[in-house]
């Protein structure tokens, strides 16, 4: 396989303990339309990613490479709603069942490996549909929280079928309740926890406010005060870079691992940016597997790197 020097930003010493000088970029595919939503399944030793506009979930693994996992993986009939029909974000709940963000049926699902079935989780908010569910995390007493943007709508915001007034983000309780968390950012994105799962990290793709936001949790799993920006990268974005805030990955350590404008960015919990590896290519999410390798999705790509650091 492929395989390139990383071409990694410095910015501070405490990100050459995260990624060797030596590390390499390995190519483990392409040709995608758009590759999202990596979920690394120990107990399968494989990776499962999407590509949305194929309407697809793969598999990876290091001995047959990819294959067609689900097909389709989200919108399986009827008239097209939307732009992107397949699924987009995938995580693990506390059992170990994959739960998708299922754009095309604008809804969360959990899959059934025994007969590849689907069990909706939420389609809806307050008796509206949910616009299209973007990206998700579940913590470890099995609350699930989404992020419902409009991209899978063929008209985004201005869509006839949006029925939501605002996108949000959303918490999804074990026994069904769907609450909201906040709607004050314009199109969040990509979700995911700090190790303690006692703050919530949000991006938001919007070019005119590419942010990332911590949201501190309290015990009931509900914000305790209005979220913070802890990075703002909208100067990154008018630059030229390619690319918006998107998915991300957090290490055992509380570093984020970001996808956004010109690659992978690496920040410590308290927003610091410590540096990241470039792309020339917009990318869209990453998640770390077992022995700390990290894989990134994005553009019709699959690549990954072996860092120092990992869940």
């Amino acid at each position: 396989m492929p395989k390139l020097a990383a071409n990694v930003e410095r910015f501070t010493d405490a990100i050459d303990a995260l990624i060797p000088y030596d590390a390499e970029l390995e190519l483990l595919s392409r040709g995608f339309v758009w590759s999202e939503g990596p979920v690394w399944v120990s107990s399968a030793d494989c990776l499962l990613f999407t590509d949305i506009p194929r309407n697809t979930i793969y598999r990876w693994r290091e001995y047959d490479g990819v294959q067609v996992f689900l097909r389709p993986s989200g919108l399986m009939s009827g008239e097209p709603l939307g732009r992107e029909l397949g699924s987009n974000g995938l995580a693990l709940d506390q059992y170990g069942h994959i739960l998708m963000c299922d754009h095309g049926n604008r809804c969360i699902a959990r899959l059934n490996l025994r007969n590849f079935t689907k069990n909706i989780l939420a389609d809806t908010y307050r008796d509206l549909k949910l616009n299209s569910p973007n990206d998700l995390i579940c913590d470890s007493h099995g609350n699930i929280y989404f992020t419902d943007p409009c991209y899978g709508l063929a008209m985004g915001n201005d869509d006839p079928a949006k029925e939501q007034e605002k996108n949000g983000v959303y918490l999804l309780r074990p026994y069904g309740e769907v609450i909201l968390v906040t709607d004050e950012l314009s199109a969040p994105n990509g979700i995911a926890f700090s190790p303690d799962e006692k703050t919530l990290y949000v991006s938001n793709s919007d070019p005119e406010h590419a942010v990332w936001m911590a949201i501190p949790l309290a015990e009931n799993g509900l914000p305790s005060e209005r979220g913070r920006i802890f990075f703002d990268a909208t100067p990154v974005v008018a630059s030229g870079r390619p690319g918006l805030p998107d998915g991300m990955t957090v290490d055992r350590m509380g570093n984020i691992f970001a996808t956004g404008p010109g690659g992978v960015h690496a920040f410590d919990s308290d927003g610091g940016h410590l540096g990241g590896i470039v792309f020339d290519k917009p990318t869209s999410n990453c998640t770390f597997d077992d022995d700390g390798r990290l894989y990134v999705t994005g553009s019709d790509f699959l690549y990954r790197i072996q860092l120092t650091t990992g869940r």
